[in-house]
């Protein structure tokens, strides 16, 4: 069995010895080094490059945001953040993940041996999720700090407040690993009258409204996490917050979003499943779902069941998922439509919502 060789860089000690006691125990995972910043990281790499990397934030001589910059540019590798989880922090974090990072495991300022420890199966879940991701999927506009793309792109702007006229259709959108560019690539391209969207990102929650707030600063479209009862209106797209469910319910111009606690479905809180089971109940055939890149089978059972009330199901294509995991299962159970590239997502989005 070919070992998974994984790169520490944190500039503690602590944290270094923590973490390599945890994967040392992991029959699939090799710790090839354990170094204190990016300069020593650059040096160790050049003798054995590894498959994915646990990368600090904040270090000395050189911070990982601009590790990352380099990595990503020189050559795409798969990293999993693993920083402290203040407001700052929290929006370093999420340009992280706009830059490439694949996941972020939290890492509290406090605690930290105790906590890591017991978090350890989230930590080893999100390295191997990150090795089998397929970095040429990475949207390297994104990572070069290229402009936006403006929604004309697509269909010209609309002027003055998003129509009202397609309020009944509502688009659902489960993904997971790889899913934070993915999301950035579709939301961007749409103009204000897109139907209503919610979508399930697995992330922590302490991120979602980060993650949010970032989309909503470069689209045309207005992006929210999602509050209890939230309408879904046109030319807005509501984001699950972490930790917690959101279900669609209603029907026609009156579809709102539930929040709820539960335990997690699928393995995750939120679920794409709940997500697609209520879009399923509550939408019918009024509803578009689309399945994305992640690790998993997350979404394929809710998938089938919107299939199944005659909504309309795409799932993204092996190309250009950066894992090409929950769109693999849900097209095996036969609950995708069709598969599509995730440049032409934004199309369907709007050829469905002007249907």
């Amino acid at each position: 069995m070919n070992k998974i060789k994984v790169l520490i860089v944190d500039d503690s000690a602590t944290v270094r010895k923590v973490i390599g006691n945890i994967l040392e125990n992991v029959a699939d995972i090799e710790v090839t080094g354990a170094v204190e910043n990016p300069i020593f990281a650059m040096r160790r790499m050049e003798l054995d490059w590894p498959d994915v990397i646990v990368l600090d934030i904040e270090m000395p001589q050189m911070d990982g945001i601009t590790f990352l910059k380099k990595i990503m540019v020189e050559r795409p590798t798969p990293v999993v953040m693993c920083s402290t989880l203040t407001e700052k922090g929290s929006a370093t974090a999420m340009k992280a993940l706009a830059l490439g990072a694949l996941e972020v495991v939290h890492k509290p300022k406090s605690g930290v041996k105790n906590h890591l420890e017991s978090a350890s199966g989230d930590l080893i879940y999100a390295i191997r999720a990150a090795s089998k991701a397929n970095m040429k999927a990475v949207n390297r506009a994104t990572l070069e700090n290229k402009p936006k793309l403006s929604a004309d792109v697509i269909i010209p702007a609309g002027k003055g407040p998003a129509s009202q006229s397609t309020a009944d259709k509502v688009v659902s959108i489960g993904t997971s690993t790889g899913g934070t560019q993915a999301l950035e690539t579709i939301l961007t391209r749409l103009p204000r009258t897109a139907p209503g969207i919610v979508i399930v990102q697995h992330m922590p929650e302490s991120f979602t409204k980060s993650f949010a707030e970032r989309l909503n600063s470069v689209c045309q479209i207005k992006v929210k996490e999602a509050s209890e009862n939230d309408r879904i209106l046109p030319g807005q797209a509501l984001i699950a917050p972490g930790g917690r469910h959101m279900l669609v319910t209603g029907r026609g111009s009156h579809a709102r979003v539930s929040i709820k606690d539960g335990p997690p479905v699928s393995r995750h809180r939120p679920s794409v499943d709940v997500l697609f089971r209520s879009t399923a109940k509550s939408v019918g055939r009024n509803a578009l779902g689309i399945i994305m890149t992640g690790m998993g089978d997350d979404g394929a059972s809710g998938l089938q069941e919107m299939h199944e009330t005659g909504a309309r199901t795409l799932g993204q294509n092996e190309a250009t998922c950066v894992v090409y995991g929950m769109p693999a299962v849900a097209m095996k159970r036969g609950a995708v439509d069709k598969e599509v590239a995730l440049e032409s997502i934004s199309d369907e989005i709007m050829s469905f919502g002007n249907a």
